[in-house]
């Protein structure tokens, strides 16, 4: 072999290595069989509107009649007056996608007839029902160079069991000589008809509203998520599963995530209509794309200070904790900067979701609007539990702080016991920082909902480096104008 061709080869190793150590999703959805037949309600209605569009094209032709001649008929002005899918059901298609099947349909068509046999002549109208049709379509998942969901039909077929057809005129024995032909004629234009309105409904209905799964999502205005599927749609024997990228990012720059999704993986649970799986690596690249946008920053000032707290932030209150403050910078304003030297990653277990996040807490004297004193540097340390929850399609958070240890990194004001500041502090985090954090986490970051759905009966469970959100769906159409 020679230089090139191993370098060639190498390099198709290399691809197909890089390829096949794919990348576990950071969020997963399940839509059980619950949930399929709640969608297959709504789809099937659309469905039979989109059938009462089928455009039936005028049928004539020659047929003879044996010692009488050739008869020339004509149908023409076929209208689809109705079309009714009364027996439906959605099943898994392991591997490959859904199937829709559809039993027992019927449709009723109207139009105008013409005959001509000699010199004799004769129109009118004519009724026609078809009954007992059969439809099958598979439906093929997948996904698009943006990570958004694509559906196609992969096949379909229809069978057409009986077809009734009821002339208006005097001339009945003729009628009945060609109504096998224009039966036969009518049930192969309609089984074709009916399968290219299927391809179409799903071209034109079903695809446009898968697409509306959002990829991505803007929080606000430093971060994102990324919610791009990592794979075609799953279908296995019970549910349908759609690995999500799941990953928050800097809007400002998009940076790689130091740390890879594990494994994740969602128990049996069949009770509801949709389930979410949340890794702790999606609440962590929360943490990361905050972190990385420069927004785990907070500062406290003394106009901040909640009313009913008896002390004010400057060196006057620090003072009796700290001697050379008030030799240093007597009775001035003070101002604490709240930073996270790395970012606050969290973890999940079946009793619950904690983080123990490490706080830079810079203090300064504000001796002007553009010149602060640098006086101490403390270091906490603490245990911080969440309550995870869904509200209105998001994913929302509330934060309760546990034991906090402070320690000293750095002085400009000399050496101090820091355990004297502990109280304070506690009073600053709790009334001030936990309240502003909390806040925000009730507002809350969007779960991955195509248009229009809506969340009820919501249930949130813990597992390990993961945890579960499920519930039930309801669908609402637009208003009509």
């Amino acid at each position: 072999m020679g230089a090139q061709s191993a370098a060639v080869a190498c390099g198709t190793l290399a691809l197909c290595l890089a390829l096949s150590a794919a990348t576990n999703p950071g969020f997963v959805v399940r839509i059980t069989q619950a949930g399929l037949d709640y969608a297959h309600q709504h789809g099937i209605a659309v469905l039979e509107k989109e059938l009462t569009k089928v455009k039936v094209p005028d049928i004539s032709g020659d047929f003879r009649i044996r010692h009488v001649g050739k008869v020339h008929y004509e149908l023409s002005r076929l209208d689809l007056r109705s079309f009714h899918l009364p027996y439906s059901r959605i099943s898994l298609l392991p591997s490959l996608g859904l199937q829709v099947s559809i039993s027992n349909a019927f449709a009723s068509v109207d139009g105008n007839w013409r005959v001509k046999l000699y010199f004799i002549r004769d129109h009118g109208s004519f009724d026609l029902r078809v009954e007992n049709v059969y439809i099958k379509i598979n439906l093929k998942l997948g996904k698009d160079s943006s990570g958004k969901p694509t559906i196609s039909t992969s096949d379909c077929s229809t069978h057409i069991s009986k077809v009734w057809v009821h002339f208006s005129g005097k001339l009945g024995w003729l009628y009945n000589l060609f109504y096998r032909a224009v039966e036969q004629r009518f049930r192969k234009i309609l089984e074709s008809k009916v399968c290219d309105m299927v391809a179409n409904s799903v071209h034109t209905e079903l695809q446009p509203y898968a697409q509306t799964l959002p990829v991505t999502s803007k929080i606000d205005d430093m971060v994102g998520i990324d919610y791009a599927l990592v794979a075609p749609p799953a279908a296995t024997a019970q549910s349908l599963d759609v690995d999500l990228k799941g990953e928050f990012y800097s809007l400002a720059h998009r940076s790689a995530v130091p740390f890879s999704p594990l494994p994740l993986a969602l128990p049996p649970d069949h009770d509801h209509m949709v389930y979410f799986g949340v890794s702790s690596y999606f609440l962590n690249t929360a943490s990361f794309a905050y972190h990385t946008a420069g927004a785990l920053v907070f500062e406290i000032t003394d106009s901040m200070i909640p009313k009913d707290v008896e002390f004010h932030l400057t060196t006057s209150t620090f003072s009796a904790f700290i001697p050379e403050l008030e030799k240093m910078y007597p009775n001035t304003p003070m101002k604490l900067r709240l930073s996270t030297p790395s970012p606050p990653f969290l973890s999940i277990t079946p009793e619950g979701l904690s983080l123990r996040p490490v706080v830079d807490i810079q203090a300064y004297a504000i001796l002007s609007s553009d010149h602060l004193a640098p006086l101490f540097l403390l270091s906490l340390t603490g245990n911080v539990s969440a309550v995870i929850n869904v509200s209105s399609g998001h994913i929302v958070g509330n934060l309760t702080m546990g034991r906090m240890k402070l320690s000293l990194k750095h002085s400009d004001v000399g050496t101090f016991q820091v355990r004297t500041l502990q109280s304070m502090m506690n009073i600053y985090t709790s009334s001030i920082l936990l309240p502003n954090l909390n806040e925000r986490l009730g507002q809350g970051f969007p779960l991955p909902l195509p248009d229009r759905i809506k969340l009820h009966n919501t249930i949130v469970r813990f597992q390990q480096d993961s945890l579960m959100l499920g519930a039930d769906v309801h669908y609402e159409p637009r208003a009509r104008s």
